[in-house]
């Protein structure tokens, strides 16, 4: 199938592409929020900005979860908070605690969570985090949530709150099933103590701005497709969502390379590509003018003898 044709499919079709391909597990960071908020929302940052904040972008939150369920995509983990964040200053800090209680409580995200049919759970750390600190309220938040949430079974929202670094969590895990099983658990068991419930190795990852990927431990194999869009992720679309789904459903799917196969006219049109390009690497970007953001450069040069079009 061509790309122009997979564009304009009707919604229903695509997802059963996907959905026949097998269960997709994608991780979207939306990143990028304030940024876009300050962008698209100039008049409202004067007012009440948090309350603007949380009911616009969180709208804008349930429409990227709508636009991923709606396109065959069964399990999707989104990271909303790191402790890093903390790091932002005391404005940001007041943002954390209504922000996190605003995917638990409010009206428009649980009717969303329940005319999707979507279970929702909360992987990470936050217990060791915030327990003895003024954000532990969340906790009890979060497993109501969870309990609302778990006779749900078309869709899967796994929230990341804190799920930087597993490492002392898994052992923990480990420490404890050794203690009541008598023997060390497997990767499954890991995955599903983890997660609440087991979670299939990442099929994609979609990040913003600088080339990082990041929250989704245990499931990351390297085998996931890695994607970055250049505008923040509250921009994302169903056109962008669509070329990344039909560039990880066709164009990623390459057999074994047999050399013997490729022609001279193939050979020289690789070498001319590498040639020209011998000097670009996929992630180095520069800062704008104010020194704020980082912006990144083209990532490569298409030598005439390649065709464009990828035919």
């Amino acid at each position: 199938m061509e790309l122009e044709t997979f564009l304009n499919l009707p919604t229903e079709e695509v997802a059963r592409i996907v959905r026949e391909a097998g269960p997709k597990v994608a991780v979207f960071p939306i990143n990028g929020t304030r940024r876009w908020f300050l962008l698209e929302y100039p008049e409202l940052v004067v007012d009440d900005f948090a309350r603007a904040y949380f009911e616009i972008g969180g709208q804008r939150h349930i429409e990227l979860y709508k636009l991923f369920f709606d396109h065959g995509i069964e399990t999707l983990l989104t990271p909303v908070f790191g402790p890093d964040l903390l790091d932002r200053g005391d404005e940001y800090k007041e943002l954390v605690a209504p922000g996190l209680l605003w995917f638990t409580e409010n009206p428009a995200f649980l009717q969303f969570y329940d005319a999707y049919d979507v279970h929702v759970s909360i992987y990470g750390d936050a217990q060791r985090y915030f327990k003895g600190t003024s954000y532990v309220h969340l906790l009890s938040a979060f497993e109501e949530l969870s309990r609302r949430t778990a006779h749900h079974r078309t869709h899967r929202l796994f929230l990341g709150v804190c799920a930087h670094d597993a490492t002392e969590t898994v052992a923990e895990i480990g420490i404890r099933f050794y203690q009541e099983q008598g023997h060390a658990p497997d990767r499954r068991q890991i995955v599903e103590a983890y997660y609440g419930e087991y979670v299939d190795p990442v099929d994609f990852f979609i990040g913003f701005d600088r080339p990082t990927a990041f929250d989704m431990p245990l499931i990351a194999t390297g085998n996931e497709d890695l994607y970055f869009t250049v505008s923040p992720s509250p921009y994302l679309d169903a056109h962008t969502l669509r070329v990344i789904l039909y560039d990880h459903l066709y164009t990623r799917r390459l057999g074994e390379e047999d050399y013997t196969m490729v022609g001279q006219d193939d050979w020289r049109a690789l070498a001319q590509f590498y040639a020209v390009n011998r000097h670009h690497v996929l992630g180095v970007g520069r800062r704008d003018r104010s020194g704020n953001f980082w912006i990144p450069l083209p990532p490569v040069t298409l030598p005439d003898i390649i065709d464009e079009t990828g035919e």
